[in-house]
């Protein structure tokens, strides 16, 4: 091997801590950056458009839902009301063929 780009230890650390320092400087500079304020502004307009649009897409979700099991609700209700009507008519009309029946038995009884 080349001992002549073997490092010691103490130059691997020198390095690692003026990477450290460039990238802290970088970093300073960074957020000193004008625009930075801007894009940040610009972030938080379109998180709060963004969190806008999910908001009302999830309140007209609920009230689709709303309208949804009200309108089966109101199916239902009318489905009984139907169901009820056709056993008054069946009740009804048991009781017309018990009562011509009996007239029937009265009139061939005399």
């Amino acid at each position: 091997m080349n001992r002549s780009k073997e490092t010691g230890f103490a130059e691997r650390q020198s390095a690692a801590a003026a990477a450290k320092k460039a990238a802290l400087e970088r970093h300073r500079v960074a957020t000193n950056d004008p625009q930075l304020a801007e894009r940040q502004v610009a972030r938080q307009a379109v998180k709060l458009a963004r969190d806008t649009r999910v908001a009302a897409a999830r309140q007209a979700a609920l009230e689709a839902a709303a309208r949804a099991e009200e309108a089966a609700r109101e199916a239902e209700r009318a489905e009984k009301e139907a169901r009820d009507l056709a056993l008054e008519a069946e009740k009804q009309a048991a009781r017309d063929a018990r009562y011509a029946a009996r007239k029937a038995a009265k009139r061939k009884g005399r």
